[in-house]
């Protein structure tokens, strides 16, 4: 499969969504036009489910609003945290490799909605 380039700087023309995608093994988890767009330029719908899947964990789910940041590290692995809106961490994993495009990604996630931070 061969994977776009994606830039931070066209993830900013996000700033709504106009249609809502259902995830597919999580049903009452959706996410926007954005996260839909770096799911499929970025190759990354394996973010999505990491997302979807955690929703599942009580103490990421009690949050009502979560952070959820990727970091890639140079060695291409990388860092999956979700942090409440307190910048406290609520649970953190270590991604083993990646090719993800970007250095770093920030996700919202509140009302079960996946989406961009320029979108909400």
């Amino acid at each position: 499969m061969t994977q776009e380039i994606l830039t931070k700087h066209e993830l900013l023309q996000f700033t709504g969504s106009e249609h809502w995608y259902r995830h597919s093994l999580v049903r009452k988890v959706l996410y926007t036009d954005g996260a839909q767009y770096v799911a499929e330029k970025g190759g990354a719908y394996w973010l999505l489910d990491e997302i979807a899947f955690a929703q599942s964990m009580t103490k990421v789910a009690v949050e009502e609003f979560q952070l959820w940041r990727l970091k890639v590290h140079t060695d291409k692995t990388a860092t999956l945290s979700c942090e409440n809106g307190n910048k406290h961490i609520v649970v953190s994993k270590q991604i083993d490799y990646t090719d993800f495009p970007l250095d770093e990604i920030t996700f919202y996630f509140t009302d079960n909605v996946i989406l961009l931070p320029s979108e909400y």
